[in-house]
């Protein structure tokens, strides 16, 4: 199938792509940054995704993902959430699609996080929504997941902190993060096995919002 992810150059992105081609499927990835990917099933392209008309043409796309995105930056909003329509809006509506996954946050329900990140990652999910009630007559599956901690380079502030990470350990019922790994397993499921969830916003925090909220970053 063709998969289309964007944020493919490091951490969940990279990951994502390098298990899709794992299992025999044609990634397209989309990152500012250059790939450490070989491989002839994948094809890269360096671009802004929050730049609307610098989007490349990819015709019948299978499976779309919006992976990418930064934190606590000044452009949250852009990177995240406008760039995530307007990803959607290009690639995901063609005769084509399948499968559409956002990666959204679990701070979008909790609201502990920098403002601009939890208000972009909230509007993810609405959109998605929309998206999922759009695409529904056609069959089309449309989810976001809501992870909380995962153990990437981006997360080294608090991972390399002991007192943070002792702080979000005590805070987290079941005492661990999640993997890429583990990441990678539920994206795969959702956009490939799935058939009739859509609309829905996975949340995967190791218990941490249902069973006690909080948020910690070194000061």
């Amino acid at each position: 199938m063709k998969i289309l992810i964007t944020g493919t150059s490091k951490g969940i992105g990279l990951a994502l792509a390098k298990r899709y081609l794992s299992q025999g499927h044609e990634v397209y990835g989309l990152d500012l940054l250059e790939s450490s990917i070989n491989d002839k099933n994948y094809h890269h392209f360096n671009v802004d995704v929050s730049k609307k008309n610098k989007l490349p043409d990819i015709e019948n796309v299978e499976v779309l993902i919006n992976n990418a995105g930064l934190q606590n930056c000044k452009d949250d909003i852009d990177n995240n959430l406008k760039s995530a329509i307007y990803v959607t809006e290009k690639y995901g509506f063609n005769p084509s699609i399948k499968s559409i996954l956002f990666n959204a946050s679990a701070s979008s329900r909790s609201g502990f996080e920098f403002p601009e990140y939890v208000a972009s990652k909230a509007g993810m999910v609405g959109y998605m929504k929309n998206v999922a009630s759009r695409l529904a007559p056609y069959g089309v599956t449309v989810n976001s997941i809501s992870l909380g901690g995962v153990l990437t380079e981006s997360n080294k502030p608090v991972m390399d902190d002991g007192k943070s990470w002792e702080q979000i350990m005590e805070a987290t019922p079941m005492k661990k993060w999640m993997t890429e790994s583990e990441v990678c397993d539920w994206v795969y499921f959702l956009t490939m096995v799935n058939k009739s969830m859509s609309g829905e916003d996975i949340l995967i925090d190791n218990g941490e919002y249902n069973l006690n909220s909080t948020f910690v970053w070194p000061k």
